[in-house]
């Protein structure tokens, strides 16, 4: 099975290779953005992208009753944030025209 994972690292590179800029620069520029968008996040702020999407941090409710996974074990869970990501309208068109026409 192909590895069909894009790492941090490949995108980098990619723009790196595309731009002709050198690579510890392309990799500041994008630490420093999703530093931008986890500042936002922090400051409870939506990070809306055109054309991409946004993403934004809901709370959700705690509960006394959960399982763990892995154990089964009831476990409490605390109120907590969670960050969310919702596509834009172009993302969406795109990744629907994807797979159009393929059998499942």
């Amino acid at each position: 099975m192909a590895n069909n994972k894009l790492t941090k690292a490949e995108i980098i590179e990619n723009i790196q290779t595309k731009l002709g800029l050198n690579r510890p620069d392309v990799h500041s520029v994008i630490d420093e953005f999703f530093e931008e968008v986890k500042r936002g996040l922090e400051e409870d702020r939506v990070i809306e992208l055109r054309g991409f999407g946004t993403f934004e941090v809901r709370t959700r409710k705690g509960r006394d009753r959960a399982r763990n996974p892995k154990t089964g074990e009831l476990v409490a869970v605390d109120t907590h944030g969670v960050a969310i990501f919702r596509p834009g309208k172009e993302l969406k068109d795109f990744v629907w025209k994807l797979r159009q026409g393929e059998e499942k």
